[in-house]
């Protein structure tokens, strides 16, 4: 029989370099080095790196990181970027805060327009589109802005008083203001089923005529003062047109069931800085996307 070797005992071929001693399934491993290159780039982008710790922000701290002893920060790089934005636009903001709003148009003042509209457009997506949504057309409880029905106006004067002062809201005193009655303990059951059937009349809805035969004086009682006898509304007091088929929260009965008996109270904060310590835009930026809303479709 011939003597079989065991594989750790097996003499290694002249020219193999030394082994590390470790064997797998007889497989011995070879103590090849890294190229001297490889080495040389790997202690070089540590030496990289720890430079790189010592020059720049680097090291996460509890409430901040290392500052780097060259002082960097992309924040004040984007903080310098804008700023210098800003003084190149100071002159156009100036003239927006200047001139009538009315003369901010593609007519009499194109360039001025188109930046109005370009910077309003940037504003209402960052502050409003959250409620008004991204397209303006609103939600329920959040007015659509593209079509023609205005609670408080329409026109470019009246827009832009409801984004600097906003509605019913306690930061500023010349907020647009109104308070709808929640008729729940004033009128019965039957009086508020009657009134709901009356109002789907008045805008043209499915609706039980005798129901609204009965509700038309409880609507003149108790809701003309602000709706108007006719129910178109009165804008000086934010009363809703109840004649047409626009619904802030929902012309079908249970909406409207919920809204005699319990009101509706929807609040928007005040925007200008100038207006109050709570707005958040300037005069500029409020004239911009007053604009902006009004070139939507629905400004009158």
């Amino acid at each position: 029989m011939t003597e079989q070797k065991h594989p750790e005992e097996q003499i290694l071929m002249e020219g193999d370099p030394d082994t590390t001693g470790h064997v797998w399934d007889g497989i011995k491993e070879f103590n090849n080095p890294l190229p001297r290159w490889w080495l040389w780039t790997f202690y070089a982008t540590c030496a990289w790196g720890l430079i790189y710790t010592v020059l720049y922000p680097a090291w996460p701290l509890l409430s901040d990181s290392t500052a780097g002893v060259l002082g960097y920060s992309t924040r004040a790089e984007v903080a310098a970027d804008i700023a210098s934005f800003e003084e190149m636009n100071a002159p156009v903001r100036a003239q927006i805060e200047a001139v009538e709003l009315a003369a901010i148009n593609a007519d009499e003042n194109p360039d001025l327009y188109n930046y109005a509209i370009q910077g309003g457009a940037a504003i209402f997506r960052t502050w409003c589109a959250q409620c008004h949504g991204s397209g303006a057309a609103g939600a329920t409880g959040y007015p659509n802005l593209l079509d023609d029905d205005w609670l408080w106006g329409g026109s470019i004067d009246e827009i832009h008083y409801t984004i600097s002062h906003g509605i019913r809201n306690e930061d500023d005193f010349d907020a647009r203001y109104s308070e709808m009655t929640a008729f729940d303990e004033i009128l019965t059951d039957d009086e508020i089923g009657s009134v709901v059937q009356y109002v789907r009349n008045l805008s043209g809805q499915d609706h039980d005529a005798t129901l609204a035969t009965a509700g038309e004086q409880v609507f003149l009682d108790n809701c003309a003062s602000c709706h108007m006898d006719d129910g178109t509304g009165d804008r000086f007091l934010g009363a809703p047109n109840l004649t047409d088929a626009i619904w802030l929260y929902g012309g079908d009965e249970a909406s409207l069931e919920a809204t005699v008996r319990y009101a509706r109270f929807g609040v928007m904060p005040p925007w200008s800085a100038d207006a109050t310590e709570a707005g958040r835009l300037s005069e500029a930026e409020v004239r911009s996307v007053a604009v902006y809303v009004h070139s939507l479709g629905g400004g009158e």
